[in-house]
Order: C-alpha cells, then structure tokens, then sequence
C-alpha cells in the first residue's frame, strides 16, 4: 500500500488515538492470570495486541468480543487455570507479546513454543531467556538461545535477584510475571526507569508488589482479583500529533483521553525542552493511570539533547522526534539509544536513511542521531521499512514538508494504529 500526503496550509482539529498499546496488553494477559470476570474497553485494535488475545485465547482463556471499537470481557483462569497449546504459539510481530507471554509460560507446568514474524524473530531474546533460566526454566531458543522460535518447560520456578542490563519494560514485566509463580521473593533492579504500567495494575489487582526507586520487589502466591480496565489514549499515537501541531506553521491540535504516565511521557518533556507550545488539559487518574487532553500548537523550536533516562521513556518517540528537530533551530543530539536498533527495523539507520530523502541534515552514530535542523523539507518517495513507527514518522512528514511525500508500505501502520491515514486525513481535511 502506498499513499501520498501534501501539507495543508492549515492544520487543526481533535482526535482520540486508540487504546495505549502498553496497557492493553497488559490488561489482557494480567486479567487472564486473575480469577473473575473483567470489562476491558478502548481495548486496542492495533495487530499487535490482536495476536495477545489470539495467544492467550490458545492457552484456554475465554476472551470475547463486545464491540469493535475495543470492548473486551475476559474470563480470568488464574494462576493455574492456564492448558497446554495444541500448536505453536503465534506473536506476530509483538516484542510484547513475546516477551511478556513468556514469563507467563515459564510458570506453566507444560511446553510451549513460541515465535512470531520475520522481524520479530530477529529481535533478541536472550535479555529474558537469561533470567528465566535463573529462575529454574527450560527455555532453549534459535541462534545460541538468543532469538525465537523458543522452546519453554516452564514450572517449579524460584524468586531470584537481578540486575536489568537494560532499562526494558518488557524485560521487567517478563519477570515480574514469572515471580508470581515462583517459590520465594523477586527482587529486581533497573539501571533507569522504564514504564510502570505492570507494576501499577498489579498493585490495582491484589499483588504484593512494592516499587522503591528503580527497584521492584515481588512476592508470588497471593491470587490475583480481576480488574475492569478503562485503555486511555496512547501516547505513543499521540506523539505523531503532537509532533505534527508543533511543527506545522498554522496549527492546533488536540489528542483526548491520553495516558500520560510519567514513565511513559518523555515525548512530552522533549517537545517542552525544545519550546513546543503544549497544553494539558482535564488531567485525571484512571486505574491508577494518569490520563489527560493534550493540545499542541505552532511552535518554534530549539534543538536539544535527548539522552540519559529520558530515553527509555520516549524509545517508541524517537523517530517522530527526530522529524520535530528537523524543524528546530540548531541541533538536536539523541545518545544511549543504541535499544533503537534491536526494533522492528534499526529504527536509527532507517530514521536517518528515510528522513535524508526528504532534505534533513542528518546522521547516524553508533547510539543515537545527530539532527541539524533546517526548518524546511521536501516531498519524496519514502519506504516504512516494515516498521509501523517510520511509516506514521513519513506521514506526519508529509504533513510538513514543500511538494507532494509518497510512503510505500503505508499500511504496516495498522499494526499499532489501524485508523492512522484517516486521522491524517481528517486533520489535513479540517485545515
């Protein structure tokens, strides 16, 4: 699929992206591990958190379908209500999914075999292979035991202390599932911090689970109570937006009900560094998620650095980031973002090698970007790559740049955000 964006002269409107990716994984596989019955909505409808459900669905958890606009009643079967898969496990194109799947299967008292697409396959899992095995699972993996397809003969699992070598959500959870299945308490130690959302909706959900600092300490063996789950917005989608109403030269925009977990809202402590005009608005607490309205309008912006643990907590952002330093005056520095190149693509070469097409002053190091910002780019052909952000990355370029911007294999934005090309239109449409 390919399409083709020209800038309007205006830029305006209101959008609510769908259901944060992050969370609604979370709320299914958590309220699956719990005992009850949970209303989940504004579940996402991305294809990542499809092939959640698709999985877990394998594992014998009743999940059904109220709605398409993403309302969900899951049938938790609790700790040990899990059955063995009759086939292979499926993750499509979820790190997520993979990752936090099999922390779950690692307390399973049966085998399972878990892979996913071509591009997830070559995503490294060796980051939990290692630890679950320290816990007492038998996982064996393609490639040395550091990708998948992976083997897992989970049970008899015992608490461990670790050490994360990186600031990885999906590392952290991962484990932290496991520990509720083992024998004995699991501490674990970050380097930074990355997004909570797990720790939070276990807290919500009964489990004793304390967070002191970049430490979390967990303790299994208490049953888990379901949790109805309202998603908010994601950010993640959001930052598309936002990104486009600070750059664009006649703009407002505004994106609803999205979580801004501080965890998770780098993208927005890196648009306010650079000046961007941003408002928060109707800001609540929701499942104890922080949850509020975003507006972004025209902005002139300063470069910046984007280093340091603010990276963990913009990962997702930082192509989409880097458009907006395209637009600031000086340069902007992104460092310890090398986690970018072990994604769907190596999303810092293709970042640099897609934005270069469009006229941006830009490079590649060997941990991050260097962008000079022009204030100005032109309309080319540019490829997604396969990678869900980079197509939503050249579409918002689009939105800003002098001539017409074509995106070949646009539709690979589906996998996070079905309805992305006709918010675009619909923001285009409005200005």
């Amino acid at each position: 699929m390919k399409r083709s964006v020209i800038a309007p002269t205006w830029l305006g409107g209101t959008l609510s992206p769908p259901g944060d990716k992050s969370i609604s994984h979370r709320s299914a596989i958590l309220n699956a591990m719990a005992k009850g019955e949970a209303l989940v909505t504004n579940y996402s409808t991305g294809g990542d958190c499809e092939s959640t459900l698709r999985c877990l669905r394998a594992l014998g958890v009743p999940i059904r379908r109220m709605d398409q606009e993403g309302s969900l009643v899951i049938q938790g079967v609790g700790l040990d209500g899990f059955r063995e898969p009759d086939n292979i496990l499926n993750a499509g194109n979820s790190g997520t999914t993979m990752r936090l799947l099999s922390g779950l299967l690692a307390g399973q008292p049966f085998l399972s075999i878990v892979t996913g697409d071509g591009s997830l396959r070559s995503r490294p899992m060796d980051r939990i292979i290692k630890p679950l095995r320290l816990m007492g699972a038998r996982i064996q993996g393609r490639d040395n035991d550091s990708k998948s397809p992976m083997v897992i003969s989970g049970g008899g699992l015992r608490g461990i202390e670790y050490t994360l070598p990186v600031a990885s959500a999906q590392l952290k959870s991962c484990i932290t599932i496991a520990a509720l299945f083992a024998e004995g308490e699991t501490t674990l130690h970050q380097p930074a911090a990355s997004r909570d959302h797990t720790e939070l909706m276990l807290q919500q959900m009964g489990a004793t689970l304390v967070q002191d600092g970049l430490t979390v300490k967990v303790e299994p063996g208490h049953r888990l109570n379901s949790l109805n789950v309202n998603v908010p917005a994601d950010i993640s989608s959001a930052a598309y937006w936002l990104v486009a109403g600070v750059c664009h030269p006649s703009a407002r925009v505004t994106v609803t009900n999205v979580g801004i977990n501080p965890t998770r809202a780098g993208i927005i402590d890196a648009l306010l560094s650079m000046g961007a005009r941003l408002t928060i608005t109707n800001r609540r607490t929701e499942g104890g998620e922080e949850v509020g309205d975003i507006t972004a309008e025209s902005s002139d912006l300063t470069g910046t650095e984007v280093a340091g643990d603010l990276i963990p907590r913009l990962l997702d952002e930082a192509p989409v980031l880097a458009l907006a330093a395209c637009f600031a005056k000086g340069t902007t520095v992104f460092r310890d973002a090398q986690e970018l190149r072990v994604k769907e693509s190596d999303r810092i070469k293709t970042t640099v090698q897609e934005l270069s097409r469009l006229g941006a002053d830009i490079r590649e190091t060997a941990d991050g970007m260097v962008v000079r910002g022009t204030g100005r780019l032109k309309g080319a052909v540019g490829q997604s790559h396969g990678d869900h952000r980079l197509a939503m990355t050249l579409g918002v370029a689009g939105l800003l740049t002098q001539g017409e911007t074509e995106i070949r294999g646009a539709a690979v934005a589906s996998i996070s955000y079905p309805g992305f090309w006709n918010d675009l239109d619909k923001l285009a449409g409005d200005g």
